[in-house]
């Protein structure tokens, strides 16, 4: 699997329930370019007993685009510590794994917190920084963004950021400021279309972004949304291509930037997670191939 333009990659997501080696096999055998990975099956094949040699030697022709996920990277206090302990040991995973990207999230992760919050302001899950005002918000967040950026760079990484739509500064353009005020070169964005959709994020915003502010981007759909807060595990259980997304428009808006990097298919879609993982992953190569042009 060698770099090309326009790299089609597999996301761990796509065959949630199998194993490392699994994922590798399906992604040589439909014919993808590379594969997004998830950190926790790194940490299970090395914890079954592998060594990290294997594990180098398992990855040595894969193209690892980027392992995720960092999440809540706003955390406080002794929530801070843990944040910096759980980084580090991700970005040792992304530099074992030849990896150029690890994904970071905005928090709360739980989207049951932003929904208690909203309903009598508190919850019994981590809040994150629900109830606090933009200024702290940028400040707060932007100062662990860049201690994180600082530590990635030491392992060679880089991040890239998904602001979870249902949380604060999820908005494209909170993104970009956010970014901004870290002030390190290596975070970057990774395009999500459904964060961007139930966020108010339009195509047109997207194709104004500079290429060099993207890192990746995420194929996905769906369903409808009425607005509020959106419910990940119900809005994305929806087959890639059958939701209300415009996967054209999107995929367009993100080409007219002069972008031309990795291209994954992140799925939530619980029955085709339990579905033949290697017909799944051939669709959704397909359709990725006829969006992006491949």
């Amino acid at each position: 699997m060698q770099s090309v333009k326009n790299t089609l990659a597999l996301h761990s997501t796509v065959a949630k329930h199998s194993t490392l080696a699994m994922d590798l096999d399906i992604a040589r055998t439909v014919g993808f370019d590379a594969v997004e990975m998830y950190g926790g099956k790194l940490e299970a094949y090395l914890q079954a007993g592998y060594s990290e040699d294997e594990l180098k030697t398992l990855l040595k022709d894969v193209e690892v685009t980027g392992i995720g996920y960092l999440r809540d990277i706003e955390r406080q206090g002794a929530e801070r510590d843990e944040l910096f302990k759980e980084a580090e040991r991700l970005f040792q995973l992304a530099n074992l794994a030849g990896a150029k990207g690890v994904q970071v999230l905005t928090g709360p992760i739980n989207v049951q917190a932003v929904i208690d919050y909203q309903q009598r302001g508190s919850s019994q899950y981590y809040s994150g920084l629900l109830g606090r005002d933009e200024a702290e918000l940028y400040a707060v967040t932007a100062k662990n963004l860049a201690a994180l950026a600082d530590l990635a760079r030491q392992y060679g990484v880089l991040l890239y950021l998904e602001a979870l739509s249902w949380t604060p500064l999820g908005r494209l353009d909170q993104q970009l400021q956010l970014i901004d005020r870290a002030g390190r070169s290596n975070i970057k964005l990774v395009v999500d279309y459904w964060h961007y959709f139930t966020c108010g994020v339009t195509p047109e915003e997207v194709a104004r972004l500079h290429k060099d502010s993207i890192y990746g981007v995420h194929i996905c759909d769906s369903l409808p949304f009425a607005g509020g807060i959106p419910n990940e595990e119900v809005l994305r259980d929806i087959p890639t291509g059958q939701g209300v997304l415009n996967l054209r428009e999107w995929t367009d808006a993100v080409k007219a930037t002069g972008y031309h990097g990795w291209w994954s298919c992140e799925l939530f879609c619980k029955k085709q997670q339990q579905a033949n993982s290697y017909e799944v992953a051939t669709q959704l190569k397909a359709l990725m191939s006829e969006l992006v042009g491949r």
